[in-house]
């Protein structure tokens, strides 16, 4: 079973922010896979679904952000999930709005997300898709750019990177994560 995690927040107010640009890849996987994401149990909202013959499993940690590992845990625990078989995907500050890059493994970077999840795993060798959203102008305060939206001129960026995620993660149901890295790192 392959486990895809999209970080972020729960709540109206951060719906299609910086920060849940994970939550917006799941969810265009979601309607994609005809895979609904029903299930509000182990601190997460997910669907399960079949996809090349490949059994997925699509979560959405409801938490909040720092404390994601929790959710992710329960759920590999409770359906038997392989580290291996398991891929998050979350907003990075490093990376210019829209770029994506695919990772094995690697440090959180200073995401509380990701340090959640390496904590609640103890390994940072998993499977990641890190989304570019850029560093906030000087005078911004980074919690507050984080969970603000995204300006008009970034729009298209984020909306091709969140469609280009979405295909890395369709393209790995059939291909091993390595080579996906290959034909998707920019």
């Amino acid at each position: 079973m392959k486990l895809i995690v999209g970080l972020g927040n729960p709540g109206k107010q951060y719906e299609h922010t910086r920060h849940n640009v994970g939550f917006d890849v799941v969810e265009e996987l979601s309607t994609r896979l005809n895979i609904p994401l029903s299930q509000s149990k182990l601190k997460g909202l997910y669907g399960m679904g079949a996809v090349s013959g490949q059994k997925v499993l699509l979560l959405k940690p409801l938490t909040y952000m720092n404390l994601s590992g929790e959710s992710v845990r329960a759920v590999m625990d409770y359906y038997k999930v392989e580290i291996e078989d398991l891929l998050v995907i979350y907003d990075d500050l490093d990376l210019p709005v829209g770029k994506i890059r695919l990772r094995q493994k690697g440090s959180p970077g200073g995401h509380n997300g990701i340090k959640s999840i390496v904590a609640h795993l103890g390994t940072q060798e998993f499977n990641r898709i890190r989304i570019g959203i850029d560093h906030p102008d000087t005078g911004i305060s980074v919690p507050d750019y984080v969970l603000g939206k995204f300006r008009a001129d970034e729009q298209s960026f984020i909306e091709a990177a969140v469609k280009k995620s979405a295909d890395a993660c369709e393209t790995w149901m059939d291909k091993p994560f390595l080579q996906v890295m290959n034909d998707f790192n920019q």
